[in-house]
């Protein structure tokens, strides 16, 4: 398994979905070298560090990416990897 190079806070971009998907993704997040403590779950200061590793949380897949530019209180990032979250008939992430 791929780990994720990685210094600091890596923030996991949360778009308002439930705690079940959140807790898997601090899992998966773990299972590629992040430590749990470094996960941050909350919206991101305004100024994100360049280099910083920041992670959109979608239903079905983590998009990882490393901040390379900053532009009016926005950032912009390039994919560094997506992880694929599966799960069974009912909803349950099982990997």
């Amino acid at each position: 398994m791929e780990k994720i190079d990685y210094e600091g806070t890596v923030w996991a971009i949360n778009h308002g979905l439930p705690q079940p998907l959140l807790d898997h993704c601090v899992k998966k997040l773990m299972d590629h070298g992040i430590k749990k403590e470094d996960i941050n779950s909350q919206m991101p200061p305004p100024m994100l560090k360049l280099e910083l590793v920041v992670v959109d949380v979608w239903p079905y897949h983590l998009e990882i990416g490393r901040v390379r530019t900053t532009r009016n209180d926005s950032y912009i990032s390039g994919s560094v990897m997506i992880i694929e979250l599966k799960a069974d008939p009912e909803g349950n992430y099982i990997d």
